[in-house]
């Protein structure tokens, strides 16, 4: 069974949400996506400044079985790409939940409520229903 801590928010297609003390939110791959997956080789995080849409594909996740892309689960501006991942991709494989953040996201006015996140107890619904 994954690991789905229940502080965090769960998308669909398998991101979490973290809001952090600042108003932003950092975002990452779950540890089913990252088991799916398989062992990371490359990972490509959006520029700083740029502005997302809800869903929008904005990073990338690429395993010696397949490149995955990585939906926004809110609007909003980047405000940081983790710069640890160029060089060691494999981060998060080993730490999907802490070290192994993709991108913090300010969110737009009202972007947060939009957003359809799921708590922990729904994700686990979502994996069990996968078969996961």
């Amino acid at each position: 069974m994954s690991n789905v801590p229940a502080d965090l928010k769960y998308t669909k297609s398998h991101e979490w949400v973290r809001s952090l003390a600042d108003g932003t939110v950092e975002i990452g791959i779950t540890d089913h996506a990252q088991h799916a997956l398989g062992d990371l080789v490359f990972v490509e995080v959006p520029e700083t400044g740029r502005t997302v849409k809800q869903d929008e594909p904005c990073a990338v996740v690429e395993s010696v079985k397949a490149a995955s892309d990585v939906y926004a689960p809110l609007a909003g501006e980047i405000a940081a790409g983790n710069p640890k991942l160029a060089d060691a991709p494999e981060t998060v494989n080993s730490d999907p939940y802490g070290e192994g953040w993709l991108m913090r996201v300010r969110p737009a006015a009202g972007a947060l409520a939009a957003a359809e996140l799921m708590s922990a107890a729904d994700y686990q619904k979502v994996l069990a229903a996968e078969g996961g």
